[in-house]
């Protein structure tokens, strides 16, 4: 039994994905804090629903598990798996320059954690920490309009209007002259576009002719309405990640005659345009700073404590709760 004196590991705990369908809360033991690491104290992380519903329900193909890891996942695919990457909290041990900081990590959901001082990026001024969860998505909006290379004045449409459609919609709204609209099948969802500055339709009212067509809605049905907006020789950037699902594409209709471009864009990689200068971390480091906005909290529709992650997991890995857009989870202090 240890001394007095004696400190001890501290305790955290963590939710693991146990079997496909099933999540649960482990406790953990953190090994001694080596000196190039931080140890940081969990305020918020974000449940990513696409990408972590097809984790939980172990739709990820055995061919992509390796491109699949989340940066510090522990155990494999389909489980038990420990898997997540939008974790914001505070730095109570480590280096001196870090201590007290509010940092964004790509860590799972987990209470307390230990990571190589590098992996964090402190939080810029004027962020909300419970604001910083979106940073994930952000980012990934933010590549992808990297690889769609949208220009001045454009008409684009978003087919698909959860967390990361509307994220890429604030974006490409900001770019003057472009028109954005939202397409999704949730018409409650048009105040939240207007609020980031697009338009909504319903697919059967969608403006076509769009020079530019992102979809993100994870539906083939999406898919099909994506390349039915696209104008001459338009391109449609595909950001939905279907797993192990195969998708009816319909590339026969007016694909060919209007020359359309399929293109997929994916996060893991920094968008072939700006790779030769843009780290993930610099990345990631723009995606915070463009966070001071407070429309964006609007984006974030629910939150709830630790304790009920692994009902949420089972609940919005589903298609449920059709009004949750950002699902934060909350950690006591």
């Amino acid at each position: 039994m240890a001394s007095p004196s004696t400190p001890l590991t501290p305790a955290a705990q963590a939710c693991w994905t146990v079997a496909p369908g099933r999540a649960e809360i482990r406790d953990e033991t953190l090994p001694p804090l080596s000196g190039d690491e931080v140890r940081v104290r969990t305020l918020h992380t974000g449940l990513s629903r696409g990408t972590e519903g097809l984790v939980f329900r172990g739709e990820v193909p055995a061919s992509e598990a390796r491109r699949m890891r989340a940066p510090f996942q522990v155990g494999e695919f389909p489980g038990p798996v420990k898997y997540g990457y939008v974790n914001v909290g505070v730095v109570e041990a480590g280096p001196t320059g870090l201590l007290g900081r509010t940092v964004f990590c790509l860590y799972p959901h987990q209470t307390v954690y230990q990571v190589p001082a590098q992996a964090v990026v402190p939080l810029p001024s004027g962020v909300p920490p419970a604001r910083a969860v979106l940073a994930a998505n952000l980012e990934t909006a933010i590549n992808a309009l990297w690889d769609a290379a949208p220009r001045l004045g454009e008409r684009i449409a978003v087919v698909g209007g959860g967390t990361l459609g509307l994220l890429v919609a604030w974006l490409a709204a900001r770019l003057p002259g472009c028109e954005v609209q939202v397409i999704d099948t949730e018409a409650g969802r048009a105040d939240v576009a207007a609020a980031l500055g697009a338009g909504f339709a319903l697919p059967m009212d969608a403006r076509g002719d769009a020079d530019l067509v992102v979809h993100t809605s994870g539906q083939a049905a999406g898919l099909a309405t994506a390349l039915r907006l696209a104008a001459f020789e338009a391109t449609v950037l595909e950001l939905s990640w279907y797993g192990n699902r195969s998708v009816s594409v319909p590339l026969g209709e007016a694909f060919h005659s209007q020359r359309l471009t399929l293109k997929s864009s994916q996060v893991g990689h920094v968008a072939t345009a700006q790779r030769g200068r843009w780290s993930h971390r610099r990345r990631l480091e723009l995606a915070l700073s463009l966070l001071t906005d407070p429309v964006l909290d609007r984006l974030i529709t629910h939150g709830a404590p630790f304790a009920q992650l692994p009902e949420l997991l089972a609940r919005l890995s589903g298609d449920t709760a059709p009004d949750t857009l950002c699902q934060r989870i909350d950690y006591s202090a």
